[in-house]
């Protein structure tokens, strides 16, 4: 299962149990894995689990669709799970891919379906984990010394990674596209073809596990966090598109864009500060938000332009939204759930579209992305458009988790506080 920090969790079983038990009869784990933090410490403040409810199960029934191969791992094979009550009633609600899946629902009610794409940045180090570990993170040495974005040299250079990670992805069955470097020194992007929204966010768990394990055999580490120093932060730009069974995409209209693209952009620029929370998880994710850097400040939409939010791309069957909110510490079920709920909004209520920025959003007077954990979850708990799309025990789920980082960040004494203040205060 894929837990609330976007990772996954679950257990190695032997094949013969797997097929003699699991697949008839699921398997079951901790409900806290749904109730942790980063750290996995059990904390106060979630109604699914804690010590008053005793840390009782829940079911992990396995998706068969998703079984595949994992050719990094000696014969070894991963499944998926969609998570449920033990007593029978039904889905864990705020499990992240129940909530993509609740979401789609809506959509289908329609004959209609998400395809999205993500794309993922990563820093690269020559240090291994152990290493970085010991070092508190400090002093490592990036795979790339300068900028390499889109150098074909700079990524030649840790090619027996990134060629791995491309080929031994595509052996458990995704769909890549490309490698490419990026600005901050190692830092890279792999790109898979896009597909339907929960095969994608499927697809990014495994892709993003995966990426790590195989860096660590080759003795190296790369990190998805979305802010590690001050440069360029890394990104999880997610593209969304929509289709018809009936009619193919059904964005593109006769002169451009459909009134449901109109209304569909219409309802995530007026739903994006309140659902920034789904988008930007942890304390981390804020700091990637810096005028200039490629990551928006500015809550606008533009045709195929970096500086907005949301940029548009593409023409025909192909046009869609690209949502430039989410880092790479974004969890994909979550953060897509949200994109599809804003986008229904403004296609229920036909929200009208105000006209596409033009020129720098990042010096413009439009309405600013949230700076911090503390204003983002302030805005999602007064949500209408949230509460009314997940419900409140969701929210409330999600709400907490912002609140236990938050009160984690605010007890810690930072490095910076004490360069500042050892000897000069």
């Amino acid at each position: 299962m894929t837990d609330m920090q976007g990772r996954l969790q679950g257990k190695r079983c032997a094949a013969r149990y797997f097929l003699d038990e699991v697949v008839d009869h699921a398997t079951e784990a901790c409900n806290y894995l749904l109730a942790v933090d980063v750290e996995m410490t059990t904390v106060s403040g979630y109604e699914m689990s804690s010590w008053e409810r005793g840390y009782g199960d829940f079911v992990l029934r396995p998706d068969l669709s998703t079984l595949r191969r994992v050719p990094w791992q000696s014969a070894t094979a991963l499944v998926l799970c969609d998570v449920e009550w033990v007593d029978g009633s039904g889905p864990v609600r705020p499990s992240p891919r129940q909530l993509l899946r609740g979401q789609l629902d809506r959509l289908a009610e329609r004959g209609w379906q998400a395809y999205v794409g993500t794309e993922l940045e990563f820093i690269t180090f020559d240090d291994t984990y152990e290493q970085a570990w010991r070092s508190r993170y400090h002093g490592m040495t990036s795979a790339n010394q300068y900028n390499v974005d889109y150098s074909v040299l700079g990524t030649a250079r840790i090619e027996p990674l990134l060629r791995r990670i491309r080929n031994e992805m595509a052996g458990a069955g995704m769909y890549v596209e490309a490698v490419k470097g990026e600005c901050n020194p190692g830092q890279h992007e792999i790109t898979f073809r896009y597909d339907t929204a929960l095969t994608t966010c499927d697809n990014h768990s495994v892709y993003k596990t995966g990426a790590k394990e195989i860096a660590a055999q080759e003795g190296k580490s790369l990190t998805f966090m979305a802010k590690f120093d001050e440069r360029e932060g890394n990104s999880c730009h997610i593209h969304i598109s929509l289709r018809s069974g009936r009619d193919g995409a059904i964005l593109a209209g006769p002169d451009g864009f459909s009134d449901v693209m109109e209304h569909f952009i219409a309802g995530q620029l007026a739903c994006l500060r309140e659902m920034t929370l789904l988008f930007a998880p942890n304390i981390n994710s804020y700091k990637r938000f810096a005028e200039g850097s490629f990551a928006p400040t500015a809550v606008a939409w533009g045709r195929d332009n970096r500086t907005c939010a949301l940029r548009v791309v593409g023409h025909g069957d192909s046009l869609r939204v690209e949502n430039r909110v989410p880092g790479g510490d974004v969890n994909p079920y979550v953060a897509v759930s949200a994109l599809i709920a804003a986008g229904l909004h403004g296609i229920e209520n036909e929200l009208p579209l105000e006209p596409a920025f033009e020129g720098n959003a990042y010096g413009s007077d439009k309405p600013r992305v949230p700076s911090t954990l503390r204003e983002a979850a302030e805005l999602l708990d007064r949500s209408a458009v949230a509460r009314n799309a997940f419900g409140d025990d969701v929210i409330e789920h999600y709400l907490n988790a912002a609140r236990v980082e938050l009160a984690a960040f605010d007890s810690a004494v930072t490095d910076w506080e004490r360069i500042r203040g050892f000897e000069r205060l």
